[in-house]
């Protein structure tokens, strides 16, 4: 959901995305290449990023992602998903405090 959420903004290469997650999340996430690109994989393969080889800002070619339509959707149902369970739990540490 996350990966999803930092490359709707705009498309990134892995190291951007993770430097994305790294700031946006105040140094609190820090996701590592042995975990990123297998999930980038695992989600260009179910239809829902896209890649496309493009120079980096460095010159270099980097591998860039985007969200698909069908990402856009399985985002908008993982963000549905997540703001209920979170309220679930908001729900349950308010009545605990009673």
């Amino acid at each position: 959901m996350l990966i999803l959420q930092v490359v709707a903004l705009q498309p990134l290469h892995g190291y951007g995305i993770a430097q994305r997650l790294r700031q946006v999340s105040q140094e609190v996430l820090q996701v590592n290449q042995g975990s990123l690109y297998p999930a980038l994989h695992r989600l260009e393969g179910r239809g829902w990023l896209k890649a496309e080889w493009r120079q980096s800002d460095t010159g270099r070619e980097a591998k860039y992602y985007s969200v698909t339509k069908a990402g856009a959707k399985q985002l908008a149902q993982e963000k549905a998903s997540w703001q209920r369970l979170s309220t679930a739990v908001s729900n349950v540490f308010r009545e605990a405090k009673s």
